[in-house]
């Protein structure tokens, strides 16, 4: 898995923009992956700062790159499980 940090250096490379860690966070939490929560953040409160919609397609390009989510085509050419009809 990639780090913080060569995701914000690949965004970074790629489009000229600086995402925060607290974007990439919400992103992970949105595709499904782990995250470990910040000690600073209260129980049961609200993302202070969550992923503005046009940061998500770069930092979701940026994971996908890494092997952290499946590429799209692989995602589309998925096999499709038979329900027992041959």
């Amino acid at each position: 898995m990639a780090t913080y940090a060569e995701i914000q250096e690949y965004v970074e490379e790629m489009y000229a923009c600086t995402v925060k860690t607290c974007w990439i966070a919400h992103v992970r939490e949105l595709t499904g992956l782990p995250v470990k929560r910040s000690h600073k953040r209260m129980p049961g409160s609200p993302r202070k700062h969550p992923c503005p919609e046009w940061a998500r397609p770069m930092i979701e390009e940026a994971m996908r790159d890494f092997g952290m989510l499946p590429n799209r085509t692989q995602a589309r050419t998925a096999p499709v499980l038979s329900r027992g009809r041959a």
